[in-house]
């Protein structure tokens, strides 16, 4: 199945690797980014392995997620693409997710 990282997930992704580059260190915020990448190869792998998301089942889109140390991994299976919808710290409020 193809991967798509939607924009919205990329630049998430990106805001996640830039606070830890800078409040933490480099070295965090490439194994913290090196794991979310191997969770969305391992959604790629096993697309009906997430779990519900039922935050967003009112959008009727079944999203799913996969989890990362603090990071839900938010996408949804259409056809024979995977989109990658938000990658969310899950010690926000849930009600900032995207779909």
């Amino acid at each position: 199945m193809k991967l798509v990282v939607t924009e919205p997930a990329k630049l998430r992704l990106k805001e996640i690797h830039d606070y830890y580059k800078e409040e933490v260190s480099r070295k965090i915020a490439g194994k913290i980014k090196s794991g979310i990448i191997v969770k969305l190869k391992h959604i790629q792998a096993n697309p009906p392995g997430g779990q519900k998301e039922e935050y967003l089942k009112e959008l009727g889109l079944e999203h799913r997620r996969i989890v990362d140390g603090n990071y839900k991994i938010i996408y949804r299976i259409s056809k024979n693409i995977i989109y990658i919808t938000d990658i969310f710290d899950s010690r926000q409020d849930p009600s900032k997710m995207s779909g």
